[in-house]
């Protein structure tokens, strides 16, 4: 099992992610909507496409952009629509 975890609290945990450039893709249904807050930034890759971010918020705490997904991505990155990926301090493993 995979899990992410921001603040000593985890945020997401599958034993279902994807791994592309070393980041783990959790699916949408294993993330705590509880601490995601939408974000207006986006960020595009060549070949996986545009990205969407959201902020993450424990225990009053706020962590800006820290996790992303594709909502449409490239047929090359096909396998991790629906999935949401992290960094900025989430510890993933």
């Amino acid at each position: 099992m995979v899990q992410a975890r921001w603040n000593d609290v985890v945020i997401a945990e599958s034993d279902d992610t994807v791994v592309v450039e070393g980041n783990h893709y959790f699916p949408r249904d294993s993330v705590w909507s509880k601490y995601l807050m939408p974000s207006d930034a986006t960020s595009h890759c060549p070949w996986k496409g545009d990205a969407s971010y959201h902020s993450l918020i424990v225990e009053g705490e706020i962590n800006e952009d820290a996790a992303w997904y594709y909502p449409s991505p490239k047929s090359a990155a096909a396998e991790i629509e629906g999935r949401i990926a992290f960094w900025k301090g989430v510890e993933v493993g």
